[in-house]
């Protein structure tokens, strides 16, 4: 492990892109949905919402692209889709690693943009589930990322403060969110883990 966290109380993880890259089924869930509903895809866009619930990305797609479409409608088909892909998504070495070293050791948590019922199916299927001790969806906060909502209540719920904790994270959002949660950042980059600075670009 290149970074050191050894002074911290707890490990507050994302999920997708993080600990599991699930981001090409994402991706792929997004390109059918936009052929099924004959909207553009964007492959560079989509993958910059990484960590926004999929409602608030389908929200968006009326705006960007001038069109009408149900955002509700849409986010269920494209969360179906990723729902029978997610056996594909590979497990990130470096963060699982940090997830093993700890567990027992420091309270842990993940705070991810995802649909709870596929988070839970993501984790139990890599075996994450039970090195957890919390567990903050998309279904638990109002505001998501890139507020600082779900990373504030996964320290709530570990019952650590917030200057206590470090977020593992993979996108700009998800590190815009940690450090206005009050809490130190760690990004995976290129499958290696990297500092972050204090500060929101």
């Amino acid at each position: 492990m290149t970074v050191d966290v050894s002074h911290y109380k707890a490990l507050i993880f994302d999920m997708d892109g993080t600990l599991i890259d699930t981001m090409p089924s994402h991706l792929k869930a997004w390109q059918q949905t936009a052929e099924q509903y004959n909207f553009p895809y964007e492959q560079e866009w989509i993958h910059s919402m990484g960590g926004m619930p999929t409602l608030k990305v389908a929200k968006q797609l009326n705006a960007k692209y001038n069109i009408d479409i149900d955002p509700a409608v849409v986010a269920q088909t494209k969360i179906g889709y990723f729902a029978s892909l997610i056996h594909d998504g590979k497990v990130i070495d470096c963060t699982y690693q940090v997830l093993e070293q700890f567990q027992g050791l420091k309270k842990m948590a993940i705070g991810t943009g995802s649909n709870h019922n596929n988070a839970m199916k993501l984790l139990e299927y890599n075996g994450m589930l039970p090195m957890i001790d919390a567990l903050v969806t998309s279904k638990d906060v109002t505001n998501h990322k890139p507020n600082p909502d779900t990373f504030l209540l996964a320290a709530e719920r570990l019952g650590i403060e917030p200057k206590d904790c470090v977020v593992f994270e993979d996108t700009e959002i998800g590190r815009q969110a940690a450090i206005a949660a009050g809490m130190a950042c760690i990004m995976v980059v290129d499958g290696k883990l990297v500092e972050s600075s204090t500060q929101v670009a």
